[in-house]
């Protein structure tokens, strides 16, 4: 794992795309370093059988990424700038070894993903069936004080790259998927 993603906090902000290429193409003039493309994305989320994690508004995430191979263990919260995740070699064991610790797979979910690099911000192209497409603008840092900074930059960035207020997505993957799968529940129950 790069520099890109070490740190205990994370400035993130997420839009949804309405035309992914016109983006891509904003953000290919500004010459980005590539670090993954197309990368099928796996997130196994666990929880406690009474949601002890989700009521905590932390989570728990083994992620698994092919064909880069990269898999890790991450954890987010409380709050929203709170993220940290280490690299693993081995996810299968990861996942018992949560399961063995009382935790349970709540939701999986799977996206395409492509990873670039701006200097020391990192810009994830995602998509996810059924719920969209998406770019999300971001950086780590250990650094508390930091991050009023970072988030005006990454809103400059953001700026540059054509994303504007109203395309902003507050909802995590989680919730958005979350709240696809309860509404899919709603109009097939009869």
């Amino acid at each position: 794992m790069t520099t890109h993603f070490q740190g205990r906090f994370e400035v993130e902000f997420k839009y949804r795309l309405t035309d992914g290429a016109a983006f891509l193409r904003a953000l290919e003039a500004l010459g980005p370093e590539v670090m993954v493309a197309d990368n099928h994305e796996q997130d196994c989320y666990f929880d406690t059988a009474d949601r002890a994690l989700t009521r905590e508004q932390k989570s728990l995430v083994i992620r698994t990424m092919a064909p880069s191979g990269i898999r890790l263990w991450i954890v987010k919260g409380p709050g929203p700038d709170r993220c940290e995740a280490v690299n693993i070699t081995d996810s299968d064991k990861a996942i018992s070894m949560v399961c063995t610790l009382g935790y349970q797979p709540v939701l999986t979910i799977d996206k395409r993903r492509s990873i670039y690099f701006l200097g020391p911000f990192h810009v994830t192209v995602d998509h996810l069936a059924g719920i969209g497409d998406f770019a999300e603008l971001a950086i780590m840092t250990d650094e508390e004080t930091a991050l009023p900074v970072y988030r005006e930059q990454l809103l400059a960035l953001a700026a540059r790259l054509g994303l504007c207020p109203e395309m902003r997505e507050t909802r995590s993957y989680r919730t958005l998927c979350e709240q696809s799968a309860h509404l899919l529940q709603e109009e097939s129950a009869p």
